[in-house]
């Protein structure tokens, strides 16, 4: 990707590039992109209030991202494209441009850098606020994230477990690794698991961790 603008992606983006899809080029490259503190901290609307990851520097841990070319030749072009995608605006997508040295979010500096060693021209990323607390009325921690997840029911909580085991390997966070010991979690992940393949989910088909990057889907940031 040497002279190219690159997308980093850790999430949902990985199997649902959406409408993104015509405007990157070439696989993922899983475990290219920059560490970044990341944790499940975030309570998602559009993931029927499960918990999501997102760029936590408090609570977070280093992860491996992943990262994608755009077919873009201006970062800002390429953090357009991504804003789409994530519905969001423009002021939560960061973004670094080693042609102008303009610098955009909390890990800005962190991903020049990465960008900088891989001899990009750039580098966009989806920044979304930790809101656990905002929709809790606590701050998050195990107990806490492990009570949220519990008390959630029905297809709700099939998407939560869904989204946090679907999550790509790399992204191995201390509250993930917490619900990974806990024999509920295992029964539900399981559960849901069997759910899918049921129903003929792709993925799970497959034999897949997640689903495939598919156009047109829901938004599901």
């Amino acid at each position: 990707m040497q002279g190219r603008v690159a997308i980093v992606g850790y999430g949902s983006l990985i199997w649902d590039l959406e409408i993104l899809a015509p405007w990157v080029e070439g696989p993922w490259r899983m475990g290219g992109g920059p560490a970044l503190p990341l944790e499940f901290s975030r309570v998602s609307p559009k993931r029927r209030m499960g918990l999501v990851v997102c760029v936590d520097p408090v609570h977070g841990a280093p992860c491996p991202s992943h990262a994608i070319a755009s077919r873009r030749e201006d970062v800002e072009e390429a953090r357009a494209d991504l804003a789409a995608r994530e519905r969001a605006p423009l002021a939560r997508i960061g973004m670094a441009c080693l042609r102008s040295g303009r610098r955009e979010g909390r890990i800005a500096g962190a991903v020049a850098a990465w960008a900088e060693a891989q001899g990009l021209a750039g580098a966009v990323w989806t920044e979304l606020d930790p809101n656990f607390a905002e929709h809790a009325g606590r701050p998050f921690d195990f107990e806490a994230g492990e009570a949220w997840l519990l008390a959630l029911a029905g297809e709700d909580r099939d998407e939560a477990v869904r989204y946090i085991a679907n999550a790509p390997a790399a992204t191995d966070t201390p509250f993930r690794r917490r619900l990974a010991a806990r024999p509920w979690w295992r029964a539900e992940a399981a559960r849901v698991a069997a759910l899918d393949a049921a129903a003929g989910a792709p993925w799970a088909s497959a034999g897949r961790a997640a689903p495939p990057p598919l156009a047109g889907r829901p938004p599901r940031s």
